[in-house]
């Protein structure tokens, strides 16, 4: 299967929004489409998938799909019949199993009312398609997929219509992915998807059998999932091998590169100049100067590296002032508003970053609210320490709207400001030239979160509470505000759903789900390990209490508990070794021939190694313990 544009172009109403536009997919490859908000990624989707009205701006070649090569977009799907169940709506992304199915049991009857041997041969080939395309296991597939975005088994039997408009979105991708199309085509998927059914949803790409290409902001879900980055940068599309991160280096490497050969050409340029000056009105050096200046003519140049994808915030976000060491402790503090929702108990040390995190309706944007004193607390108590100074980032900004410029903004704010200092400001965020005469009803959502920031650190605060800031924002909008806050001195709080963001960032989390919100030491990918190891502990066989019948009593057996301990000790050292062995086999493909030049496989197994070594760790503790447990066994029964 291949799918390929080379070299066209889309333009919408003479402005060119796409050129000289090469892109190919084949196979099984997993696609990722990155740039900034407006660069044309919902554009290429829309062409590949033979939307009308793009095809109708498009110039150039693009080839036809193989025969019978099935495209799925979610914005393609849509719900003919609204009064049926789900379960029946969901039921017709298997009509081509269906079909085949049907076929198979019609020749299966003719084979058995002695059909002829070609029949057997049509009946076995289907067959083996039929199992291929998950004939034998669709059902399973199914209800694990159902059940990973949220719905219960009574949702099945519910009409369409009963739905909100959220969950039927929610139905459509279902039916999407469930029907398997040769080319997946998905437009930021993890967009309202809570943390648990992102990463399901992962796993589920990483081994989905066909291709995809898919357009996401979040860069862990581009870490895990994308194994070819195609960046569109000022209208123009390139292509890099890798997931996210390893395309971050390689632009960076790039344009670094280019900038040495630009700055090294000017040099040169520079001294041929100089040199055509000196010897220009010299009669015997006017063949030379001829040359020179024929060949500076002749000369291919290297334009500059284009910057604006590099940019970053450059304010000094130094507070005014430090806080004391203890910024906030909060004490059984019951949050929520007619009635509690759960219970906080944490504090926080001066310079930590803290991520919040969990499921939408937990209680996290509550918590901020009430530590900023938007509404009261219901129980228990929190108090800030000395010296305390909070900046306050409310999500709800990109709703914020008017004609009021950004500039008239700004200065209504701190209207001590000149003119002038005002603009240095908001340059600082990246508002520049005409950028801060722009009303702030016709600003992006980014651009209102970036004005918001400027305000915030405006104020020099050392503690800043951020309710889900890089909403709205593109990539390089992320990157920028992360490199910032990293740089920050002062205390962070920050509600964020950005997996990578609250990786790179925080150094505690505090971790909310419908009953409690837990503390954690440590960053988010040890706090992963830490709730993984528990959600896989399992219970131990003498901690689990059995009923005694009435008038027993439970008897130790000296002797029975040393069997017991001896037989477990040695099961361990069975487990230990096969770990073991498990972290050879992957150690010798890291360092194999196939694997040193595939970033994407090492970043895997690095990971899995990490994993595989926790493990190991775990078992040794358990070993230890079984050990001097033993030893005090056996010396009991010799004494």
């Amino acid at each position: 299967m291949r799918f390929y544009i080379d070299g066209g172009s889309i333009a919408f109403g003479g402005t060119v929004i796409l050129k000289d536009i090469n892109f190919e997919i084949k196979n099984k490859q997993k696609i990722a489409l990155v740039g900034r908000n407006g660069s044309g990624k919902t554009t290429l989707l829309k062409l590949i998938s033979a939307d009308r009205e793009i095809l109708d701006c498009f110039d150039g070649e693009k080839s036809n799909f193989d025969a019978g090569i099935r495209v799925g977009y979610l914005e393609q799907i849509t719900f003919d019949e609204p009064d049926i169940t789900l379960e029946k709506e969901i039921s017709k992304a298997f009509s081509q199993l269906f079909s085949k199915k049907a076929e198979m049991e019609s020749l299966l009857r003719q084979i058995e009312n002695g059909g002829n041997p070609e029949l057997l041969e049509k009946y076995t080939a289907l067959e083996n398609d039929f199992r291929l395309n998950g004939g034998y296991t669709y059902k399973k597939e199914y209800e694990t997929v159902l059940k990973s975005f949220g719905f219960s088994e009574e949702d099945k039997h519910k009409k369409l219509s009963d739905f909100s408009g959220g969950e039927r979105t929610k139905i459509a991708f279902v039916k999407l992915l469930l029907s398997k199309p040769d080319i997946l085509l998905l437009d930021e998927p993890t967009n309202h998807l809570d943390a648990k059914t992102t990463e399901w949803l992962e796993n589920y790409l990483i081994s989905y059998p066909k291709a995809i290409i898919f357009v996401s902001h979040d860069r862990m879900f581009l870490d895990k999932v994308a194994e070819i980055i195609y960046d569109i940068d000022r209208g123009r599309i390139k292509r890099y091998h890798g997931n996210y991160s390893a395309f971050r280096k390689s632009k960076r490497e790039e344009y670094e590169r280019l900038a040495k050969e630009y700055a090294a050409q000017e040099k040169e340029i520079k001294k041929e100049k100089e040199l055509i000056e000196r010897f220009r009105y010299k009669a015997t050096k006017a063949a030379m100067v001829q040359s020179r200046i024929k060949a500076l003519e002749r000369r291919a140049l290297i334009p500059p590296p284009a910057k604006i994808d590099l940019k970053s915030f450059y304010t000094d976000t130094s507070p005014d002032y430090e806080s004391a060491s203890d910024v906030l402790i909060c004490k059984n503090l019951k949050i929520g508003y007619e009635k509690p929702l759960l219970e906080v108990d944490f504090s926080l040390h001066k310079g930590r970053k803290l991520g919040v995190i969990g499921k939408n309706g937990t209680g996290k944007t509550t918590l901020l609210k009430t530590l900023v004193g938007k509404i009261p607390a219901l129980g228990g108590s929190y108090s800030f320490g000395g010296n305390v100074k909070i900046g306050y980032f409310d999500q709800k900004i990109a709703a914020y709207t008017g004609m009021e410029t950004v500039l008239d903004n700004y200065r209504n704010e701190f209207p001590d400001l000149t003119r002038t200092q005002a603009q240095n400001d908001l340059a600082a965020f990246l508002f520049t030239g005409e950028d801060v005469f722009k009303p702030i009803e016709v600003l992006s959502g980014g651009e209102k979160v970036r004005l918001s920031l400027c305000k915030i650190f405006k104020n020099r605060p050392n503690l800043l509470i951020l309710d889900e800031p890089t909403n709205h924002t593109d990539l390089e909008g992320k990157e920028a505000l992360e490199e910032m806050l990293k740089n920050y001195s002062g205390t962070i709080i920050c509600v964020s759903h950005d997996r990578y963001f609250i990786k790179n960032l925080c150094d505690c989390i505090l971790s909310f789900n419908e009953e409690s919100a837990t503390f954690y030491e440590g960053d988010y990918e040890s706090f992963l390990r830490k709730t993984e190891l528990q959600a896989q502990a399992p219970v131990a066989e003498e901690q689990r209490e059995k009923p005694v019948a009435a008038g027993k009593s439970k008897r130790f057996s000296p002797l029975k508990e040393y069997s017991k301990t001896k037989a477990k000790r040695e099961k361990t050292e069975e487990k230990i070794a096969l770990k073991e062995l498990e972290i050879e086999g992957i150690n010798a493909e890291i360092n194999s021939d196939e694997v040193s030049s595939d970033y994407l496989k090492l970043s895997q197994l690095s990971d899995e190694i990490t994993d595989k070594k926790t493990e190991l760790s775990i078992l040794m503790d358990e070993w230890e313990a079984l050990c001097l447990k033993e030893a005090e066994l056996e010396n009991s029964l010799n004494n």
